[in-house]
């Protein structure tokens, strides 16, 4: 009867052990599953409750900036890795962003499609519209069959604003229902002064944000790779579509402006300009000083696509002022 006993519960330790092994293996497979699935889709956007906030630590930035030296009427500064703001002017003043709204058109898109290889086609009814009020536009024809990320690079780099409209009715069905996506972002994102209408910043009265707003939305879509990737290239090709047998191949409109070397210590990496008669001009843009990435949003300098460049000469002139102290 005692042998009998000790084997079954030599038999019950053994169960309990597998048992154990069964759970644990499991677990660390649901946790390499869940890792490795975040690794492999580059179009998800790495978030946290942090992301959304913005610190305010002028006093200990070193940095001492006179507002009245620049040509925008409205500038915020940010820290990228420490999410401070080294400096601003007028950061929470209501603006129209023109086309720094492809800056949400595009992180929108990306993150509600997915899979960013897949083809859209343009519809040609919505090029006339376009044409009338003067757009910005890619380069793409009515009827043009593009890949969704060749799409994210018309609207980022050339500022196309065909791209934007294809990207809305593919991801959403309506380019109305996109911009219900666009909203729904800005309001889980913090940004408490913006209210989007379009997907392409052509100017309408209740189509508005802030510097602030737009240095919160810039911050976020930079956490994403295939965002970061796109916005910090200066040209990019399109393979041969059905109708460009040769392809296309365009700049980012900060391409003319920005060269090696010009910022002390550092360089820009990218940028997205915009412009229109009430918006003035604005940039929103990325650069990497004595090491540190700082993002800088600038809006309402006076000025055209036919004068100086005063939104990049602002640009410059802060990074600079960074590279001075660092």
């Amino acid at each position: 009867m005692r042998r009998r006993k000790r084997r079954r519960h030599y038999g019950l330790q053994i169960i309990c052990i597998a048992i154990l092994l069964m759970v644990s293996a499991f677990g660390m497979k649901k946790l390499a599953d869940s890792y490795l699935g975040e690794e492999a889709d580059s179009s998800k956007t790495v978030d946290s409750d942090e992301t959304m906030q913005l610190i305010s630590n002028q006093e200990d930035s070193g940095l001492d900036i006179d507002g009245d030296r620049l040509y925008s009427a409205s500038a915020l500064l940010i820290d990228l890795q420490s999410r401070k703001i080294l400096f601003e002017k007028e950061s929470d003043k209501k603006i129209y962003p023109a086309s720094l709204t492809k800056i949400m058109t595009a992180i929108a898109a990306i993150e509600t499609i997915g899979d960013l290889q897949q083809t859209v086609t343009l519809q040609p009814d919505k090029f006339d519209s376009l044409y009338e009020e003067g757009a910005s536009m890619a380069g793409f024809s009515p009827g043009e069959e593009v890949s969704a990320i060749d799409l994210i690079y018309g609207a980022l780099l050339p500022s196309g604003a065909e791209c934007c409209i294809g990207l809305a009715d593919y991801a959403a069905g309506s380019e109305s229902s996109f911009i219900e996506i666009m909203n729904q972002k800005a309001s889980d994102y913090g940004m408490t002064g913006t209210h989007f209408s379009n997907t392409t910043g052509l100017h309408d009265v209740n189509h508005y944000t802030t510097v602030k707003d737009m240095a919160i939305l810039l911050e976020h879509a930079l956490q994403n790779e295939n965002f970061r990737t796109v916005f910090t290239s200066f040209m990019h090709s399109v393979p041969a579509t059905n109708l460009h047998p040769e392809g296309i191949t365009f700049y980012s409109t900060l391409s003319p402006y920005v060269d090696s070397g010009e910022i002390s210590g550092g360089e820009i990496e990218g940028g997205k300009t915009g412009f229109t008669d009430e918006a003035g001009l604005c940039l929103a843009s990325l650069a990497k000083v004595n090491g540190r990435e700082y993002v800088l949003v600038t809006a309402g300098a006076e000025g055209s696509h036919e004068t100086d460049p005063f939104h990049v000469e602002d640009a410059r002139f802060v990074y600079n002022q960074l590279g001075q102290i660092n």
